[in-house]
């Protein structure tokens, strides 16, 4: 059933179903808020992984005995 995968007519119906359910008029308003989204998820996990890359690994705790 998938083999072929997606082909140019299953894009077009996509698009026309798109095209009905939000209206031409919305249209740039979601993909601007789509676009904008992206981009917050974006910088965020770069954030994430610089976080994680520049943090020295911390060594483990080890409990402190009280001296008998």
């Amino acid at each position: 059933m998938l083999r072929n995968g997606l082909e140019p007519w299953h894009l077009l119906i996509v698009a026309i179903v798109v095209i009905v359910l939000f209206g031409s008029k919305k249209l740039p308003e979601a993909a601007r808020g789509l676009g904008k989204s992206m981009r917050i998820l974006k910088s965020e996990a770069k954030a994430m992984k610089d976080d994680g890359a520049t943090r020295p690994a911390t060594a483990p705790v080890t409990e402190a005995r009280p001296a008998d």
